[in-house]
């Protein structure tokens, strides 16, 4: 039996129950999944009428083990954590003072960095496989992949200029509106021919490609935010996204240079082997879609990454990540260096 870290239920009119140090996804009399809680590092919930037992509520406090709540669309609406896990105080006082210095000024300025070297490193990754099958192709996205790093540059210039966070969003939010933009245009060149798309749309973008990132994104979101609370952050308080009521926006802010090695790169893979999208009339994924992306996001989130220290998987990544951004807000590290892929 594989051991299953990230359980997802995705199946209108399961339970979830617990049975002898397991949670077991039941589909009327048949029970489907059995995971057991000692592996298990968070539940993901992403259908829709979906019963959890308050056994299953206990036994996932009791071992420190989130439950998220995804939709159809991949929009997470709400998470449960252990109380004792967002009991940290320390952390949170330096992370609100870190917003009005210089030490906001290096965060934001490093997220928006990694996320943007990480988008240029995914376009020449992926563009290698192109230049003898298709030079003209090759020297698009290349060209794409040196203007997205243009807009790195320009990052680091617009932070020096900046003497608190507010005075940086909007001028670091057009700089990476901007390297978005190129990213998008390389990332569309290495679609498949028969793949129509009109470019990125967000989340109200209903087309097979967007949904596709979007619900990607959504486990994703969930891993990250999960990474924040344990490190003692507040999911809240960002530093580059603005602070807006029930709007994650640290997570949003972690989650920027994980995108591409985890989810854009498991989306084109997936497309690029003639993955089938099937929606719905109503423009959602369908289950059998839902579950392969699904599946091939936590391929992505199990395999090891090349860091420093040797070789870990990239939820424990993302984990460190954020505990990092917890030790330089508090004065115990002197650095914050996101994570930049080794392409």
């Amino acid at each position: 039996m594989p051991i299953i870290r990230q359980l997802i239920v995705d199946e209108t009119g399961a339970f979830v129950g617990k049975r002898q140090g397991r949670l077991a996804v039941k589909v009327g009399k048949e029970t489907t999944v059995q995971a057991p809680l000692m592996h298990l590092e968070a539940v993901l919930i992403t259908g829709r009428g979906i019963t959890v037992s308050s056994d299953v509520v206990a036994a996932c406090c009791e071992e420190g083990i989130p439950l998220h709540f995804v939709d159809s669309r991949g929009r997470p609406y709400g998470s449960l954590f252990a109380s004792g896990l967002v009991g940290t105080v320390r952390t949170r006082r330096a992370q609100y003072a870190a917003y009005n210095d210089k030490r906001g000024i290096v965060v934001a300025r490093a997220l928006a960095s990694a996320k943007l070297q990480n988008q240029a490193g995914l376009l020449r990754y992926m563009a290698k496989y192109r230049k003898e099958t298709d030079p003209e192709r090759f020297r698009d996205i290349r060209e794409a992949m040196t203007e997205t790093l243009v807009h790195e540059s320009e990052v680091q210039r617009v932070a020096r200029s900046a003497e608190t966070v507010d005075e940086l969003r909007d001028l670091l939010l057009s700089v990476e509106g901007r390297g978005a933009q190129q990213y998008w245009i390389g990332f569309s060149l290495l679609l498949p021919d028969e793949v129509d798309w009109v470019g990125r749309g967000g989340r109200g973008s209903f087309d097979p490609v967007n949904s596709l990132l979007n619900y990607g994104y959504g486990i994703l979101y969930a891993e990250v935010e999960r990474a924040a609370v344990l490190a003692g952050l507040d999911p809240y308080a960002g530093f580059i996204h603005a602070d807006r009521p029930g709007k994650f926006s640290l997570v949003l802010d972690l989650i920027e240079p994980f995108r591409q090695p985890v989810v854009d790169r498991a989306i084109l893979n997936f497309l690029g082997k003639g993955g089938t999208v099937v929606q719905k009339d109503d423009g959602l994924l369908d289950k059998v879609t839902r579950h392969t992306v699904a599946e091939r996001v936590l391929d992505r989130l199990e395999r090891t990454v090349l860091v420093d220290s040797g070789r870990i998987p990239m939820r424990h990544l993302i984990q460190r990540q954020a505990r990092s951004l917890a030790t330089y807000l508090r004065g115990d590290s002197e650095q914050f260096n996101p994570y930049v892929a080794r392409w």
